[in-house]
């Protein structure tokens, strides 16, 4: 799932395209949309929330977007854009198109009715309202694993399973530690951490929370399950992290982080995307 740097990025671009032209066409093709037309409504701005894009009107409505798994926005001249099967929303001014692909959620709200969407949400990391204290309390005070805590977005928005496994990590603090059993330095540090980390991404097109862009080096443990750790040599392991139906795939080193998982039955694990052979 695309992160809150990743998605900012995105608003960024969108933004660019969109702010202050008028659109030329609008076809939102979402079932209890379908009828909506914003063409001739003027573009004031597109924000992101966390990982939620806010796609702003002069006429006072909203168009709400959140990629999900495998959605994206992608930005292509007018004259030669054209909507295809996975289009789920289709902009366009005279310069611009954006088409929306494959989203995981669309609304249309009035603006003034936003907090509707996301209003839930805790601090944006990567937002006008951050705040790392209130971040660092709800934290705290979550009463789960700070794991899941991490990743809990009405806890502090836009931190997705990538961040939190290498704030982690680089913390070196076990996923499933109890949040009552840290301290609240230890917490604050977890939060300054995670916020370089999405602050260092949105600047850049790849990731990369180890300094490096080749694939296959930009991360500590994200994604590396079965391979060495890079810091201690021992194996990366992967691990749901989370309450029941809200599970979240966790990396993580047992030798640099205290051990195994709660939820780690420690059987060995094969590096992603590799086979057995017969």
């Amino acid at each position: 799932m695309p992160e809150g740097d990743t998605v900012w990025r995105t608003a960024q671009r969108l933004n660019q395209a969109f702010a202050g032209a008028e659109l030329t066409r609008s076809d939102l093709r979402w079932p209890s949309l379908a009828t909506l037309d914003f063409t001739g409504a003027t573009t004031l701005q597109v924000v992101s929330r966390g990982k939620h894009l806010l796609h702003r009107l002069a006429s006072g409505d909203t168009i709400h977007s959140h990629l999900r798994m495998e959605g994206q926005w992608l930005i292509a001249d007018a004259a030669s854009a054209r909507p295809n099967a996975q289009t789920r929303a289709f902009l366009s001014t005279a310069r611009w198109a954006g088409l929306g692909q494959r989203l995981g959620m669309l609304d249309v709200v009035r603006t003034d009715d936003e907090q509707a969407l996301v209003g839930h949400l805790g601090p944006d990391v990567l937002g006008p309202d951050w705040d790392p204290a209130r971040a660092a309390a709800n934290l705290a005070a979550a009463g789960t694993t700070i794991g899941a805590a991490l990743l809990d977005q009405t806890k502090l928005a836009g931190v997705g399973t990538l961040y939190a496994a290498e704030t982690l990590f680089l913390e070196r603090l076990n996923p499933w530690t109890p949040t009552a059993e840290l301290t609240d330095a230890r917490v604050a540090r977890l939060v300054e951490r995670a916020h370089r980390l999405l602050d260092n991404g949105r600047r850049h097109a790849v990731q990369s929370t180890t300094g490096s862009t080749r694939r296959g080096e930009n991360s500590w443990v994200h994604g590396r399950s079965g391979l060495p750790c890079r810091r201690c040599g021992g194996g990366v392991r992967v691990a749901m992290i989370g309450p029941p139906t809200r599970e979240r795939t966790m990396f993580y080193c047992p030798s640099c982080q205290g051990g195994l998982g709660s939820t780690d039955d420690g059987r060995p694990q094969r590096p992603l995307g590799s086979t057995r052979r017969r």
